[in-house]
């Protein structure tokens, strides 16, 4: 079983980048998108009707913004929108499916923006989300993926030291959010499976940044402990274009 995580920064722009291409190489069973940028209904007539699977979706209260989705070839057993608290439900930024052995979560992760304004609501989310996904793990262990806005450590990003304490998604505050979830049992699938590896899934449009690798590695498939025995590899397909992400992946023995 593959599962597949990608940031498409606006769905209705990457369907129309050869997405159809993108879905049959990447071969996904379970595919999650963050940043749709569009309401449900208007995923829901952008992706249109693909035969064999099921759409989840949950947009955002402001029109354009923010939004998550799931394809999946199972139908699930249950579907969670938000984590249940009315303040960080508003940018439609989880969707928790629940399969027969596990939770799958999609969660795209608010950014602290350029200025770090954002970054004290950032560190609230971070540990609400942390709560939730803890909760979930009560019933199944669970695997969250997405766009989590943080590079973990200096091997994440390709200027660490110019970056640290100043840009948004490698201040001391989110690494330590990230330290958080592995303290608390959840692994960072790509880096056990790939330690040394340098590869990155996010790039800027500016100044030709993806030609020159200049990246970050900010999407991520965490796994519960009880997990961890099912994950048998993790990708980052960085010869997947259309959005400013390429996809992420894992391959699960179920």
């Amino acid at each position: 079983m593959r599962v597949v995580s990608w940031n498409v920064n606006g769905i209705r722009a990457v369907l129309k980048k050869d997405f159809a291409t993108s879905f049959k190489h990447l071969n996904a069973d379970v595919m999650c998108f963050q940043e749709t940028k569009a309401q449900c209904d208007q995923v829901a007539e952008a992706i249109g009707d693909i035969e064999g699977f099921h759409l989840l979706s949950h947009s955002a209260v402001k029109k354009g913004y923010s939004g998550t989705a799931i394809l999946s070839r199972v139908e699930p057993v249950s579907v969670k929108y938000g984590i249940d608290i009315e303040e960080h439900d508003q940018e439609g930024r989880v969707i928790a499916a629940e399969f027969e052995h596990f939770f799958v979560v999609t969660v795209y992760t608010p950014n602290s923006g350029n200025t770090l304004k954002r970054l004290p609501y950032r560190q609230e989310w971070d540990a609400a989300f942390l709560s939730y996904i803890k909760g979930l793990e009560e019933t199944k262990p669970v695997l969250v993926c997405g766009d989590l806005n943080v590079a973990h450590k200096d091997i994440d990003l390709a200027r660490p030291k110019p970056n640290y304490n100043k840009s948004a998604g490698y201040t001391q505050a989110e690494i330590d959010a990230i330290d958080n979830f592995v303290d608390a049992g959840f692994t960072d699938t790509f880096r056990f499976h790939h330690p040394e590896e340098v590869k990155y899934s996010w790039w800027s449009y500016r100044a030709g940044a993806r030609e020159r690798n200049v990246g970050w590695r900010i999407d991520y498939f965490l796994a519960s402990k009880d997990m961890m025995p099912m994950v048998q590899d993790a990708h980052i397909h960085n010869d997947v274009f259309g959005s400013d992400h390429c996809p992420v992946s894992v391959d699960l023995s179920v």
